[in-house]
């Protein structure tokens, strides 16, 4: 995710921010959330990322990227199966009963939960060490969304490629800085995508059937002083969820009007929970109704002085914020 100089700006920010903290709002509702975030799985995780439950196996998917680390969160035994890996792993997303798919430093790669096999998928192009794979998710028809950055962030390294199953890398997206979340619509006409340092949630015009994309604007617009636009999830009513990184917490917004949706339109309104947590990566609902809300935070660009102020930094944190998601998409096409 965020590195070197990107890492600092950022932190410096987070540890600035007041301490209403880690903010959940309901999903048009207006209510707000009554039951306080807390860990589900105390992990020390340099980047806890990607996270995504899987339909089948009822269990939480996440990584974390630089332990090259994929981890299972079983919620009936509050425990963790893990898998590593001889590369940084960024995201993953389910195929299978027995199978996900995961994106390696510079390849896909499909594993056998059974018995820990990888078998290559694609190739993605790392330019010669300098860039590695980030998030990614599957769209409506099952391909597989992958995005990249350069270490150390440089603006415009990356891109946002699809990934089939039969192997076939497409670029959709050229000169992004870092990829982040991506989320498409229950009727297939838009994704929303984040470029983390653009503070932004870009909305763009997907055509199913192609995969094409055309940008349509600016979707949301972060405030000042809540951190960057990280992984994100959509909720059943089409609003976006957003882990903000230096920001304490996952931030609600219609993507329609770009607001933030908040008890009332008071600004001071607005209730929070604190979350000993500054960096926070991703986002995603699961549990039998898609009900309940887990987020994986970091360490990353921490100092020892700010992880002893922030000790569960790296958890796996949950919720239940008062919104239902939808179904993760199986990788399959």
């Amino acid at each position: 995710m965020k590195t070197s100089a990107m890492l600092d700006s950022l932190t410096s920010l987070a540890l600035a921010l007041p301490a209403f903290c880690f903010l959940f709002l309901s999903s048009c509702s207006g209510n707000t959330l009554t039951e306080k975030p807390v860990v589900a799985f105390e992990a020390k995780a340099t980047t806890g990322e990607g996270s995504i439950w899987h339909p089948e196996r009822k269990s939480l998917f996440w990584v974390d990227i630089e332990g090259k680390t994929l981890y299972e969160y079983l919620p009936g035994l509050e425990t963790c199966n893990t898998w590593t890996f001889d590369r940084m792993v960024s995201t993953v997303v389910p195929e299978t009963d027995s199978t996900v798919v995961v994106s390696l430093q510079n390849e896909i790669v499909r594993v056998n939960l059974l018995t820990g096999a990888n078998e290559h998928v694609a190739s993605i192009d790392d330019v010669a060490g300098t860039v590695r794979c980030n998030d990614g998710k599957c769209d409506p028809e099952g391909r597989l969304w992958v995005g990249t950055m350069g270490f150390g962030a440089p603006k415009g390294a990356g891109k946002l490629y699809t990934v089939t199953r039969d192997g076939v890398v497409t670029v959709k997206l050229d000169s992004v800085t870092i990829s982040n979340g991506i989320v498409w619509t229950a009727d297939k006409r838009f994704m929303y995508y984040n470029d983390t340092p653009t503070g932004k949630v870009a909305r763009y015009k997907y055509d199913a059937s192609t995969g094409n994309i055309e940008f349509d604007g600016i979707a949301v617009t972060l405030a000042e002083g809540t951190g960057s636009p990280d992984g994100m999830t959509i909720d059943r009513n089409g609003n976006l969820w957003v882990a903000q990184w230096g920001g304490y917490g996952v931030y609600c917004y219609n993507p329609q009007t770009g607001e933030l949706l908040k008890k009332t339109s008071c600004a001071t309104e607005i209730h929070g929970f604190e979350l000993s947590a500054p960096n926070v990566a991703s986002c995603a609902f699961g549990g039998e109704n898609l009900d309940i809300l887990y987020i994986t935070t970091a360490r990353a660009g921490l100092s020892e002085s700010d992880l002893a102020k922030y000790p569960q930094s790296g958890s796996l944190f949950v919720c239940k914020p008062g919104a239902v998601g939808v179904k993760a998409t199986k990788f399959s096409k």
